[in-house]
């Protein structure tokens, strides 16, 4: 008798559009199902895997919440993701279900295609790829094309160069779903919404099912079961990146084979215990309009708090919330991961976040 391929689905977006939440909430409504959890993030503070670890689900202990820190999944699928889905799958006791949360910079293309490598095949199948759209994001024009204003600039200028690696990102990123989840909708009033729709409709060819959803709160059994086989039709949802790398292989050009994250530099910052986390939110909203800040976030040490508070920022929005106390023996510090577009001035961002922490 043949044994059924464990499901694995695919959680893909743009920095800070939610992913983590959906699938907190996910692990607290999965009927019992038994997940393992791939978890990677662009810098190296593990900050998605700790607030997934403080979440108590029953069904997805720490032991089975795996983290990849060593660089950008899509770029290190050999490497990194292959080797940990063959351990995963050489444990005694299996999971139900596997998900995987990809970085926020990642393409979910190269990920999806990992599952067709012999010894993976034969065990797991991509159930489906969820895309997590910001909405609020969106309807802020975040990815949306500025024809005026470009068109203005390049009269102005012919030698620049318009090329958006974020947009091209977000697109690649919709490209792969089997569902795109519009998260934030409560941000916006029923005509943003329907523009976010149709923005989203219009950047792809492919028409999978789109949702909303507010705060992340997606039922399990929308995200889990789609039942898709993803990797058996990965060749109609190929990246910019692949697409210009067939068009020049017509032509006779050379062309870099890999996929890379020059655009994008990330650092981790220890600060001293925050004491008016309000007011360093207020200030912190400052530097990140200042700066361009894409996105940040992490753990703060209150004094007098016996819970670790979390931090999550993007662009202007920033939230903060306690997720659990600190453990015995635990290291009670002030942590951030700060990530922006390659050539900014790290050191005068880094500055600017102590001075909003002192």
């Amino acid at each position: 008798m043949l044994q059924q391929k464990i499901p694995a689905t695919v959680i893909t977006g743009f920095l800070g559009a939610g992913k983590t939440t959906i699938i907190r909430n996910m692990l607290m409504n999965a009927g019992g199902k038994k997940i393992a959890l791939i978890i990677n993030e662009f810098g190296d503070l593990g900050v998605d895997g700790e607030v997934l670890k403080g979440c108590g689900a029953e069904n997805c202990t720490e032991d089975d919440i795996i983290e990849l820190t060593n660089g950008c999944i899509c770029c290190t699928v050999a490497d990194d993701f292959v080797p940990t889905m063959q351990k995963l799958l050489e444990r005694d006791v299996k999971p139900d279900h596997i998900v995987i949360e990809t970085s926020g910079l990642a393409l979910p293309q190269p990920l999806v295609a990992a599952f067709n490598w012999p010894d993976i095949r034969t065990r797991v199948t991509v159930d489906g790829v969820v895309t997590v759209v910001d909405s609020a994001a969106v309807a802020a024009g975040r990815f949306a094309d500025d024809h005026d204003r470009v068109d203005a600039m390049r009269e102005a200028d012919d030698s620049l160069d318009h090329d958006s690696p974020i947009e091209e990102l977000f697109e690649d990123q919709l490209t792969c779903a089997d569902l795109i989840v519009l998260n934030k909708t409560d941000l916006l009033d029923g005509e943003g919404v329907a523009r976010v729709r149709a923005e989203v409709a219009e950047r792809i060819a492919r028409k999978p099912t789109l949702i909303e959803a507010k705060n992340g709160d997606v039922p399990a059994l929308v995200l889990l079961g789609l039942g898709v086989g993803t990797e058996d039709d990965i060749e109609n949802r190929k990246s910019h990146h692949e697409l210009e790398h067939e068009a020049l292989h017509e032509s006779g050009e050379a062309h870099d084979h890999h996929h890379d994250h020059d655009e994008f530099e990330s650092f981790v910052m220890k600060l001293p215990p925050i004491a008016d986390p309000a007011g360093f939110v207020e200030r912190l909203k400052d530097v990140i309009a200042t700066h361009d800040v894409l996105r940040l976030k992490g753990f703060i040490d209150v004094p007098g708090k016996p819970m670790r508070l979390v931090i999550q920022a993007v662009g202007s929005r920033v939230d903060t919330y306690f997720d659990r106390p600190w453990a015995a023996g635990e290291t009670r510090e002030t942590r951030l991961v700060v990530i922006g577009l390659h050539e900014w001035d790290y050191g005068a961002v880094a500055e600017a976040v102590e001075k909003a922490a002192s």
